[in-house]
């Protein structure tokens, strides 16, 4: 991230206009930045030193996880002092507290919060409008299918995402209450209702077997359209998000480790052994150290998109969907996180015009549907493509 920002030619009025909170020792590692930056140190714990460094940047751009814990200080601190906010949190109790907690105050301070600007959830919030808008008339249900490519020393994820895997199982009854007072009321369903997929199957879209995924996408992208619903009178699109697992051998490893996790995840002892041994309970896809450089440059993912919907001339009231389209983002593995966030920054400071009318706790659809934020991925190797459609 430092790097991505430090040798951007757009950044304007210096570097000191973006602020990153992130752990120090991460510059250990990655010396040979393009020019030189300060550090600020601020603490989680310590208002006052939140409360400076928001004071001397115009965006703050946390990767401080798992948010749950250390994120809202972040988001207070940022709202009180007009600084605003990105994350590349995954976390929806999180995400969905601070818009309930917080989008009063900043839409009054005229602060831009917007989590989940990383991997979680960029491709499929964005990917989804970039559909709706190729497709030639009424989109009303759309699929995506998660698969991920690695090289020869395999793949690898650091073991923030595995915490915060593991306290969002743990606190499920916490977040069923928290919509609660959202008051979320159910969106309409324009056309057929689509249909839910099982626990595990066979897609014949993907040629391989495939489960619901289980990150933010789905919440991110419900809450984009219900916004665009509400705000805009757009008609909402539904939403499903399945992961591609492969063939039988890998169904039998991931059914296996799902119900070790099960066990283990709702006592307190499993969850601290979940979280002290990340790489043994998760057969190497998390740890500690996160992933080397090497698995980094040779990893790779590629998010497709199968919608449906009505063509101009057709009712959605009437009938059964009449067109389709599929659509694809793909892009580097593990660094597409630092890429969309970095431009999500940059459209905030470059595009204020096409953001929202008033700051507030958006999703990346919510605030970016109105910019060129998918253009800036494409030009920085996340790419948007239409693969075939729409057609009747």
């Amino acid at each position: 991230l430092a790097v991505l920002l430090t040798s951007h030619s757009m950044l304007p009025c210096g570097y000191a206009k973006c602020v990153m909170h992130l752990p120090i020792c991460f510059f250990s590692g990655k010396p040979e930045l393009k020019s030189e930056v300060d550090i600020i140190v601020a603490d989680v714990g310590e208002p006052d030193s939140l409360a400076a460094m928001c004071k001397q940047g115009v965006i703050v751009l946390n990767c401080v996880g798992p948010y749950r814990f250390y994120g809202e200080n972040v988001v207070k601190a940022c709202v009180e002092n007009g600084a605003h906010y990105i994350d590349i949190c995954g976390e929806p109790q999180f995400l969905e507290g601070m818009q309930l907690n917080y989008h009063s105050q900043a839409a009054e301070k005229g602060v831009y919060v917007v989590g989940s600007c990383g991997f979680d959830s960029i491709p499929a919030d964005m990917g989804v409008l970039y559909s709706r808008d190729q497709f030639k008339g009424t989109l009303t249900a759309i699929e995506s299918f998660l698969t991920v490519s690695s090289g020869s020393e395999g793949s690898c994820i650091h073991d923030g995402t595995w915490q915060s895997a593991i306290y969002g199982f743990a606190d499920s009854e916490k977040l069923r209450s928290l919509r609660k007072k959202l008051g979320y009321a159910p969106l309409p369903v324009v056309g057929s209702k689509i249909k839910k997929r099982g626990t595990l199957f066979y897609s014949r879209e993907m040629d391989q077997y495939a489960a619901p995924f289980m990150g933010a996408d789905p919440s991110v992208v419900k809450r984009t359209q219900r916004y665009l619903y509400e705000e805009r009178k757009d008609s909402p699109v539904q939403y499903g998000a399945y992961a591609g697992i492969g063939g039988m051998t890998s169904v039998i490893k991931l059914l296996f480790g799902a119900m070790l996790f099960w066990l283990m995840v709702n006592f307190s002892f499993g969850r601290s052994l979940l979280i002290k041994f990340p790489e043994f309970f998760s057969f190497g896809w998390f740890s500690k150290a996160g992933p080397t450089r090497k698995q980094m440059a040779e990893s790779s993912f590629c998010l497709t998109f199968f919608g449906e919907g009505y063509t101009g001339d057709q009712d959605p009231a009437q009938g059964k969907p009449n067109a389709k389209i599929r659509t694809q983002v793909k892009g580097p593995g593990y660094v597409a996180t630092p890429i969309a966030m970095v431009q999500a920054a940059f459209t905030i400071l470059h595009e204020p015009k096409s953001l929202p009318k008033t700051g507030g706790v958006y999703t990346p659809g919510a605030a970016f549907a109105k910019t060129t934020l998918i253009d800036r991925l494409n030009k920085h190797g996340i790419q948007f493509s239409v693969l075939s459609g729409p057609e009747a």
